[in-house]
């Protein structure tokens, strides 16, 4: 498959995702603020069109719909909660929007050069930007929608896989360098370049995810409590917010029910823990004797080949996801049990660190040495230092054109109402002869 045919058809399938994703809501669903932590459904779905006004025509010398609504979609410019008091689009004028942006896209790619000089155009990079930013909003339109008060939301829940095989608690990642990042990877991220080598001592990683039935027993044994195991500024939190479990939860005599898109169901034990904040995270690894890892160490758990120390670009190789491998794209919007994807183990026994959940790591969002900003300053570097920590390994809603072991998302360690979960790391002890 050529390039512009490869391009055609990411744009097609990430449409036909966004709208089949808001096609079962009413109007009122889709201009409702359902938390004041998300957008009302109708911005995001008129975001991504003028996201793609901006790059895929203005950006590439094409004509533009026009900057009439630049303002109005503009995440930097009005925060989430203010945003429903906007001029919105309603649901038909934002539909002939995205049908106006997107067919003056399509006839545009026959002019463009995408094997030119240009870092925009070269393979299809900003193309490729577009793509993976409209799976990023469906991602967050799901988070949202998980967010809805009754009637709720509806999605086909199909069962996910069972477990296939017993999980070891752990795997010893040795000591050495690996290749953290990437510079050759076509639709990466500027945050992801460049690659650069680190060295890392010896490391313990949990084989899997922390499932709830692990994180059961550390609110049964009153984690939520006990200061000792809080980083200050979490404990603080806690206590503001008055934090008891994970979001969704809630106790129903002897066992945890979930609220999951409007339903109601008994916590499973198997599956990864979600809707925890870093804070939450942090303070289980410490109850556990354990940490956080940090995302290189995260990184060389997920991609390095110890056969022949080099990064793969997938946990199990360079092929792309496909279901046996990985809990991604929505398949049964909610995660897999711990032991459900064998074929999807990384080179040093790590399993499902692409997809279900993501994954907190210690580490702050930081650049990389050599970082360039790239193709706007408003993507990474605006949001670089303590304020957000990093997640890796993306969720089940997550696409597989938006992940890979590279891939690093950020957000603040308070928050709950994304995919999130977490695995625990250890340092290695020293064994003297």
């Amino acid at each position: 498959m050529d390039l512009k045919t490869r391009i055609v058809d990411e744009l097609t399938a990430v449409r036909a995702r966004s709208l089949d994703l808001l096609d079962p809501l009413d109007p009122d669903a889709l201009v409702r603020q359902h938390s004041p932590l998300m957008s009302p459904l109708i911005w995001d779905l008129a975001h991504v069109g003028n996201y793609e006004d901006l790059w895929l025509l203005r950006a590439v010398g094409i004509d533009g719909v026009g900057p009439q609504h630049d303002d109005t979609y503009d995440a930097f410019r009005h925060a989430r909660r203010d945003r429903p008091a906007l001029q919105l689009l309603d649901q038909p004028a934002t539909r002939r929007y995205l049908t106006e942006v997107r067919d003056r896209a399509i006839d545009g790619l026959d002019t463009v050069v995408l094997d030119g000089s240009a870092p925009l155009l070269r393979d299809g990079f900003v193309y490729g930007m577009v793509v993976q930013h409209e799976h990023q909003h469906d991602e967050t339109m799901l988070a949202t929608l998980n967010l809805m008060a009754e009637p709720g939301y509806r999605p086909p829940l199909l069962p996910p896989p069972a477990a296939r095989e017993p999980v070891p608690e752990e795997v010893l990642v040795p000591a050495g360098p690996f290749l953290m990042g990437t510079s050759d990877e076509p639709w990466a991220y500027d945050n992801e370049r460049p690659a650069h080598v680190v060295e890392l001592a010896a490391y313990w990683i949990d084989a899997a995810p922390v499932t709830n039935g692990q994180y059961a027993a550390f609110v049964a044994a009153g984690g939520y409590h006990d200061g000792r195991w809080w980083h200050p500024d979490g404990w603080a939190w806690r206590q503001e917010a008055g934090l008891e479990h994970p979001e969704f939860w809630r106790r129903d005599g002897d066992q945890w029910l979930r609220t999951r898109f409007g339903w109601d169901e008994p916590v499973p034990a198997a599956e990864p823990v979600q809707h925890v904040c870093w804070y939450e995270a942090d303070a289980y690894a410490r109850w556990a004797g354990k940490r956080l890892p940090t995302e290189a160490e995260w990184e060389k758990a997920a991609s390095w080949d110890p056969s022949t120390g080099v990064g793969r670009r997938y946990p199990w190789g360079d092929a792309p996801p496909i279901p046996v491998r990985a809990n991604l794209d929505q398949r049964h919007y909610g995660p897999a049990p711990v032991g459900a994807y064998p074929e999807g183990a990384s080179g040093v026994g790590c399993l499902q660190m692409l997809g279900d959940v993501w994954e907190w790591t210690a580490s702050d969002f930081r650049p990389y040495p050599g970082f360039a900003s790239y193709p706007y300053r408003e993507y990474s570097e605006v949001f670089f230092g303590p304020d957000y920590k990093v997640l890796r390994g993306g969720s089940w809603a997550t696409h597989p054109t938006a992940v890979r072991t590279t891939f690093r998302n950020w957000d603040y360690p308070i928050r709950r109402q994304i995919f999130a979960g977490f695995r625990c790391a250890r340092d290695a002890e020293l064994v003297h002869p």
